[in-house]
């Protein structure tokens, strides 16, 4: 049984059981993530696709602590130049882990003939109805007068 979630825009597949590293979440150590885009599920018969997301599938996962990756040199330069940069970098992460998958009701994942027939049933009723609309006339702004100048000459 696995599942594939996005999580702070990226996509992982994840088990139960399983510990992963993930970009830096604002969640304390011990605390519940809640992962709200399951974007696919199997279990071991039946594989399925959310469109986008499935709602009725849940990802329980805990915080287990947070640090930082390794580092990674970052190192730029222009030959005959005499020009060279070299910096260094580490990435911060949350590492959770996945305490187990819940699905509740069962969906059947859509075929092309299901998706394909709403909307051209969709289409045509709301074409007929549709109603060209006028924009509401503005009133012209009035103009203000123009500024005087002073009597001085200068």
């Amino acid at each position: 049984m696995y599942a594939i979630v996005e999580i702070a825009g990226k996509q992982f597949k994840v088990k139960p059981g399983m510990v992963l590293n993930v970009p830096t979440l604002d969640i304390e150590p011990g605390n519940p993530v809640e992962v709200e885009r399951v974007l696919a599920f199997s279990d071991d018969k039946n594989f399925m696709v959310g469109t986008p997301t499935l709602d009725d599938v849940q990802v329980d996962a805990t915080v287990v602590n947070h640090g930082r990756d390794k580092k990674i040199i970052v190192f730029k330069k222009k030959r005959r130049k005499a020009y060279q940069r070299k910096k260094g970098h580490r990435q911060g992460f949350t590492k959770i882990l996945v305490a187990g998958l819940n699905q509740g009701k069962k969906t059947t994942p859509k075929t092309v003939a299901d998706v394909a027939e709403p909307k051209k049933a969709e289409v045509a009723p709301e074409v007929a109805v549709a109603k060209p609309k006028t924009a509401p006339k503005k009133a012209a702004a009035a103009k203000k007068p123009a500024a005087k100048k002073d009597e001085t000459g200068e």
